[in-house]
């Protein structure tokens, strides 16, 4: 018959096992980031490997060659807070991401809704990501005076608000330094060209990197 001491040898190697198993299957697991976004995330005017979102997922690469993050595209041409509302239980679910990169609210702008709605359509996103053990990086956006002065103030202070109300990061606005540049920005005005891409992936990436 075995001794007592052997028996408590063998489990504290079965636990130091277990746990160098656990340790191995977390590194080996990567974490998840899911881009939710509208067009100027969804490669709108070109092919999704040429847009910021792409050359995110090439900057994580070269910088960490144990590929420790995947990055989920979740976004979609002229979507609004409310529509990216709605699909975020499922998003959640299916990826349970660790950081959720929040771009949404300028077609909202450029459709003239209400600033209390997208205001409360980001508050619930924010929240629900949150709930879900989820870091989230809010996005600015900034809109022409499309509907006059106050519509267009009241807009773009919902996202510093925002994230001093919820206690999230904040990228000011994803289309600095491009907006104004004609040779920047598509015919229509409103999106940023291929040659922008990574002027974007710039803006984004230093409220992004500490959250790494």
């Amino acid at each position: 018959m075995r001794s007592p001491v052997y028996y408590r040898f063998y489990q504290a190697v079965l636990a130091l096992a277990l746990l160098t198993l656990s340790a191995v299957y977390a590194q080996a697991k990567p974490a998840t980031i899911v881009v939710l976004g509208d067009s100027l995330s969804a490669g709108y005017g070109m092919a999704l490997k040429q847009g910021w979102v792409q050359l995110l997922r090439e900057r994580l690469a070269q910088q960490d060659n144990t590929s420790r993050y995947q990055v989920i595209n979740a976004s979609v041409s002229g979507e609004t807070t409310q529509g990216g509302l709605s699909r975020l239980d499922a998003l959640l679910k299916t990826h349970q991401p660790e950081i959720i990169i929040v771009e949404l609210g300028g077609n909202d702008g450029l459709r003239g809704q209400p600033i209390k709605l997208m205001r409360q359509n980001l508050t619930d996103i924010i929240k629900k990501a949150q709930a879900a053990s989820a870091t989230v990086l809010l996005v600015g956006m900034q809109i022409p005076p499309n509907y006059g002065a106050r519509y267009t103030q009241l807009f773009a202070k919902v996202y510093p608000e925002l994230a001093e109300q919820l206690n999230v990061p904040l990228v000011p606005f994803l289309l600095e330094g491009i907006a104004l540049e004609p040779e920047l920005m598509q015919k229509d005005g409103i999106h940023a060209n291929m040659g922008a891409q990574a002027t974007l992936l710039d803006n984004v990436w230093p409220f992004l990197q500490p959250l790494l």
